[in-house]
């Protein structure tokens, strides 16, 4: 009996010696599948071939449509020209903001003091005085829903040291972003030469500022409320907040100059949009002109998920690894956007090998999986390991060993 045990601890370990020096060769398989789904707009580039003819015969200078997850384009006219921005440029101002909130570099109960420069502010606000502060909760509710002028000064002179400063940060900001027909020179928005954007990059900020920070719309989708004990009214400069069906935000603005601007966003069935309007000879068009566009992508546009972050994609098997398997996940969402009324295939791609070699990292990249529609790639997702997996060393094997042992002494 004595003999036998040994014999049989001595094949273990022989068999996880032989594991551990032979390599692991796997080959890159590719799957297939098919959706009745309607299918997805191919490109940018396709789906606003036409628009820079403006189509929808729009009043409004510039403008532009987005998806807002992908960033895609879904409409565009002079969304390149550059223009005066008005209040739009608080979406910046917003960004920055908020990602002060979520690196903890400052609170939403943070007193904020109202300084002499920002109590000069003209045009909208909320009258502060030198003597008072408010929180950083109260100057977001005042900048985004009423477009306070003097309450986004404090805010940069609080998170900046001073206006100037900060509207570096926001130029460094736009650069980082990609917004190149951009240039700030102060952070409220009044008219100033040399002070442009345009509709493109309005869409960018627009789109990092809900991505990134989607808490913003605690502020941005408030139709009315009050500061100060509710002496101080507040409503919002955005009509379609409340008139929009699934209507999120954004900003407007407004100058002399400027004429009529808006940053409108939407969400319905999964499906969210990004409309901007510049230069419109109106606010009553830049209005219309805003939901004449979020109509037409929600009109002609779904979102299909195919999956969600962290879903397992497949179970890889593990050599040479402490354990024998590590669940293969998706890293982010999964979707892409469809252009209704096509009704053609799209393809999953899944490329995964079925084995991969310890040691593995949480986090790792195993493979992709891309959507594709008549050869052009739509939208593209990492696979990723889910967990850690330690190679297996002389310790382990041994630790491995001994367990077997054990376990074959109790039978």
């Amino acid at each position: 009996m004595q003999q036998l045990k040994f014999l049989v601890s001595f094949l273990l370990i022989l068999l996880i010696t032989l594991s551990l020096a032979i390599p692991c060769f796997a080959e890159e398989t590719t799957y297939v599948w098919s959706t009745t789904s309607t299918p997805v707009s191919t490109t940018a580039a396709d789906s606003t071939e036409n628009s820079s003819s403006n189509t929808l015969n729009l009043e409004s200078a510039s403008c532009i449509l987005i998806e807002q997850s992908t960033g895609q384009v879904l409409y565009e006219h002079n969304s390149h020209e550059q223009l005066r921005p008005a209040s739009v440029t608080k979406v910046m101002s917003i960004l920055l903001i908020m990602e002060a909130l979520d690196d903890g570099r400052i609170s939403l109960t943070d007193s904020v003091p109202c300084s002499e420069n920002a109590a000069s502010m003209g045009g909208s606000q909320i009258w502060l005085d030198p003597r008072e502060t408010l929180t950083v909760d109260e100057m977001l509710k005042a900048i985004c829903v009423a477009s306070a002028n003097d309450c986004v000064v404090a805010m940069a002179e609080y998170l900046g040291g001073s206006e100037d400063a900060f509207v570096q940060m926001m130029n460094d900001k736009a650069k980082e972003l990609g917004m190149n027909d951009t240039t700030f020179k102060n952070c409220h928005g009044l008219d100033e030469d040399g002070h442009v954007t345009s509709s493109n990059d309005i869409a960018l900020m627009s789109r990092e500022l809900l991505n990134k920070h989607p808490k913003v719309t605690n502020y941005t989708t408030i139709w009315t409320d009050s500061l100060r004990d509710g002496k101080s009214e507040l409503a919002n400069t955005n009509k379609l907040i409340r008139t929009y069906k699934g209507a999120t935000g954004l900003k407007t603005g407004s100058t002399g100059l400027a004429l009529y601007n808006l940053s409108a966003s939407a969400t319905r069935d999964n499906l969210s949009l990004i409309a901007v309007i510049m230069k419109a000879p109106s606010t009553k068009v830049r209005f219309a002109e805003a939901q004449k566009l979020l109509d037409y992508g929600f009109n002609s546009f779904s979102f299909e998920q195919f999956g969600k972050k962290d879903d397992v994609v497949k179970t890889l098997t593990v050599n040479k690894g402490v354990r024998s398997s590590v669940d293969a996940i998706l890293c982010d969402n999964a979707g892409t956007l469809i252009e209704k009324g096509k009704n053609k295939n799209i393809e999953q791609n899944l490329i995964l090998d079925d084995t991969v070699s310890a040691p593995i990292t949480a986090g790792q990249k195993l493979g992709e999986i891309s959507f594709s529609l008549d050869g052009k790639t739509l939208s593209t997702v990492n696979i990723v390991a889910k967990d850690n997996v330690e190679k297996i060393n002389l310790f382990t094997m041994c630790k491995r060993v001994i367990y077997s042992w054990i376990d074959l002494l109790r039978s």
